[in-house]
């Protein structure tokens, strides 16, 4: 893909170096926006419905205006032909803030337009960390109480990646009141006698879309699962561990804080799913 790539900005389409946002954006100032991010497989969106309808969800939960889905749509398959991407894997990032006006805490007249930015970009995978599998760290969960809604306000996420790349680990989990909620940029789960576990919707975790599938592929594999909290208590006894995302896709955990998951190799729940991901992603 050429450096200078074909972007979305506001209803039209253009060069990404030929984007201005005022300074007075409130996405700038406040970090007053929200986002997707949607895996391109070979060139078509993964679950892109179920992403906009997320989208949809964030901005209604913020008192955003409601955005043509169609046209977000339309958007990103063009992007995707505009910048020579089809057939490949890619990366569409969408944002959208509440736009310029004035710096006031409160929100600005109901006629501001949005500010709306979208980019697809070429994705490549390394398969070292899902064939192998990763460390992570715990620390305590010290973001706001309204993780369901995602929310470019990412510093509390961003000072953790960076801990966990300090620590030469892969993901920081999250533990609020004794329970694991997710990672600072995936979702968790635990295996516990073939069962996977994993934290239920609500406030302290962002409803994951990959999550859901691997639910499904669950369903139709015959793996129980359960929602419930995963305590931090109970870590030594999982027998497998996995983090959930986008990219990430399903990447086994098997060293957390020092400690082996399991045997130390990714364990056969989780080799099951990756299969069954990979089949639903790269032959449909």
């Amino acid at each position: 893909m050429e450096s200078n790539p074909t972007v979305f900005f506001n209803g039209g389409f253009m060069k990404k170096e030929d984007v201005c946002i005022s300074p007075d954006d409130r996405g700038f100032l406040f970090g007053d926006g929200v986002y997707e991010v949607i895996k391109i497989y070979e060139g078509e969106p993964f679950e892109l419905d179920t992403h906009l309808v997320r989208l949809a969800r964030s901005l209604a939960e913020v008192g955003m205006k409601e955005i043509d889905s169609r046209q977000l749509e339309k958007a990103c398959r063009s992007l995707i032909e505009k910048n020579d991407l089809a057939g490949r894997d890619a990366s569409c990032y969408i944002q959208i803030t509440r736009g310029a006006a004035v710096r006031k805490h409160p929100f600005p007249e109901k006629e501001t337009p949005l500010t709306v930015y979208m980019a697809v970009t070429a994705h490549k995978e390394d398969g070292r960390k899902k064939e192998q599998g990763v460390k992570v760290i715990l620390r305590p969960d010290i973001r706001w109480n309204r993780c369901d809604i995602k929310s470019v306000s990412l510093l509390p996420n961003v000072l953790a990646c960076q801990e966990a790349r300090d620590e030469e680990a892969e993901e920081i989990l999250f533990v609020r009141d004794g329970a694991v909620t997710e990672g600072s940029h995936t979702n968790f789960c635990a295996v516990f006698d073939n069962v996977l576990h994993t934290h239920p919707e609500g406030p302290n975790i962002l409803p994951s879309v990959t999550r859901d599938v691997v639910l499904r592929l669950c369903s139709r594999l015959g793996i129980e699962t359960r929602l419930y909290p995963v305590l931090e208590s109970r870590l030594e006894k999982a027998d497998e561990m996995m983090i959930l995302g986008t990219h990430t896709e399903i990447t086994p955990v098997v060293l957390w804080d020092g400690k082996q998951v399991g045997n130390g190799k990714p364990g056969p729940v989780t080799r099951k799913l990756q299969e069954a991901f990979t089949a639903l992603t790269r032959n449909r």
